[in-house]
């Protein structure tokens, strides 16, 4: 195919929301091919184009001096035509709690083969609904990405909640020429498991002790060299807004890295917020997941551009891994292999296309 031609993707595919137009649209700044995405987000209650999705695609356009057709709110079907990726500094304000995790699942790839480095700074919500909180990208994404020579500096200034958001966060971003193939299939041992229990606002403290200890007795059961909970409340410079959540994570002795987390809502108890994320720790240590479900769909675009075969031992895949492979092998050319080792393990395999920036 030429890359003057676009490459067609179905928005309505499986999970059929917006991860399918973030991939979608990494792949065509990174490898340069025009790419039609339609019948964008048709899986969902409001189809189209939200604020987080349309910021993110025009983010993007701005790194690649792209062309575009259908960038507004609500649009089903987006043409885009990218130019050569430019490194530089980069400003992103949602004006609303729109995540801005979301827009980084986007734009992190393509900064990488930016040919220089680049400065990113992000507005909006840092820990919100139906997104990776702030601190699953740097505490358990970040680790998992740093096998395949990926990484980056973050820096959290404010954080945002639902419903005004307000979070700000500074990244530098350091460009790569290629990315390493990688294999995460070796479980080991447990070595150490951390988490953070917190609140803000106008939540008393309790609340976050709390989560803590809830989530301790969920874990006591599990033998661990180091165990550390941390229960706090974020201060009025750190978080303007209500909120209250907790991030988990699990270290093993091979630097597997699993990570869970929930987010505080009206209604739910805390005593069940923290033996929520717990359980779901729990689950990965004892099934000797080496990749949680919810880092799996984000390695497959980084395992399709590595070089070289890359694989990673997970859980049962989900429908945004099963959606992310489609893109990919669409997208790219890479070709992936599955394989259900036995009820609570799937292995996950690629040749990836060894992709390199040509200076």
């Amino acid at each position: 195919m030429s890359h003057c031609e676009f490459v067609e993707i179905d928005g309505k595919y499986l999970e059929g929301g917006g991860q399918i137009l973030r991939n979608a649209l990494s792949f065509s700044c990174i490898l340069g091919r025009p790419v039609r995405i339609i019948n964008i987000r048709a899986n969902r209650p409001n189809p189209g184009l939200s604020n987080q999705h349309l910021f993110g695609l025009n983010l993007l356009a701005q790194i690649t001096n792209a062309k575009v057709t259908g960038n507004q709110i609500k649009s089903t079907e987006v043409e885009f035509s990218p130019g050569i990726i430019k490194a530089g500094v980069y400003f992103v304000d949602t004006r609303t709690a729109a995540s801005i995790t979301l827009v980084l699942q986007c734009a992190l790839p393509v900064l990488l083969f930016g040919g220089g480095n680049s400065n990113l700074e992000l507005v909006g919500g840092t820990n919100v609904g139906m997104a990776p909180q702030v601190d699953f990208m740097t505490e358990v994404l970040r680790p998992n990405l740093e096998k395949f020579g990926v990484s980056f500096d973050f820096d959290l200034i404010q954080r945002g909640y639902y419903p005004r958001g307000g979070g700000r966060c500074k990244l530098f971003i350091p460009h790569i020429k290629g990315i390493k193939s990688a294999s995460i299939t070796n479980f080991g041992d447990l070595q150490e498991i951390v988490g953070w229990c917190f609140v803000a606002g106008r939540l008393p403290n309790h609340i976050a002790e709390d989560i803590k200890k809830s989530a301790e007795k969920e874990l006591q059961t599990i033998r661990c060299h180091k165990y550390h909970l941390e229960s706090y409340k974020e201060s009025a410079e750190m978080a303007r807004d209500n909120g209250s959540g907790c991030i988990l994570t699990a270290i093993t002795t091979t630097d597997c890295v699993l990570g869970s987390d929930c987010l505080g809502e009206k209604k739910v108890d805390a005593f069940e917020l923290g033996s929520t994320a717990a359980k779901q720790l729990n689950k990965l240590i004892t099934n000797r997941i080496c990749v949680d479900e919810h880092v799996q769909d984000q390695l497959i675009i980084y395992m399709a551009l590595a070089k070289g075969n890359s694989v990673i031992l997970t859980g049962p895949l989900t429908n945004h891994t099963l959606t992310a492979i489609y893109v990919a092998e669409k997208m790219s050319g890479a070709c992936f292999q599955t394989e259900n080792v036995d009820d609570n393990h799937v292995r996950i395999s690629c040749n990836g296309i060894g992709y390199e920036r040509d200076d």
